[in-house]
């Protein structure tokens, strides 16, 4: 009588193992399986979209093949005015560290954070991605004008 116990709850056991059928029903799916990334991601775990240019009043800007150093000084003395609370170069603090912020981001994308935080928290979905990743810490709209965004973008390029 032992063994045929044995014998069926194997059985059993074995029977449950089979291919599960699954019903095919209308409406809500959900698929748990791992996607692979469509865009590159930064090491802060925010996509990299350098056709994203952002929210603001930059539309375009070239920079030249040379780095002007004059304005790129002005741009570093107000870096390390209002920026370094949050921002330290090579390594992430309050906000994410800069230095090769061109890599990861157009400069009108980079251009109009600076000059319109609040909108494009509101709007553009990298500076969504980054509040989140960066623990809800909103960028402070410093009010600055589109020279000395233009002088701290000079500044970054030589990061």
């Amino acid at each position: 009588m032992k063994k045929f116990f044995q014998i069926a709850t194997a059985a059993i056991l074995l029977a449950g193992c089979g291919e599960k059928k699954e019903e095919k029903k209308d409406g809500f799916e959900m698929s748990r399986t791992k996607k692979e990334a469509t865009s590159e991601m930064a090491s802060d775990g925010v996509p990299v979209d350098m056709d994203n240019k952002g929210v603001g009043p930059i539309a375009s800007v070239t920079f030249d093949p040379e780095i002007d150093t004059e304005l790129s000084k002005a741009g570093e003395s107000k870096f390390q005015m209002i920026c370094t609370a949050c921002h330290m170069i090579g390594q992430r603090m309050i906000g994410p560290d800069l230095s090769g912020i061109y890599e990861r981001r157009s400069p009108e994308w980079v251009m109009n954070m600076m000059l319109n935080p609040d909108g494009m928290l509101r709007e553009d979905p990298i500076a969504k991605a980054l509040l989140k990743e960066y623990n809800n810490m909103v960028m402070t709209n410093q009010n600055l004008s589109e020279e000395e965004v233009r002088a701290l973008a000079e500044y970054l390029r030589t990061l």
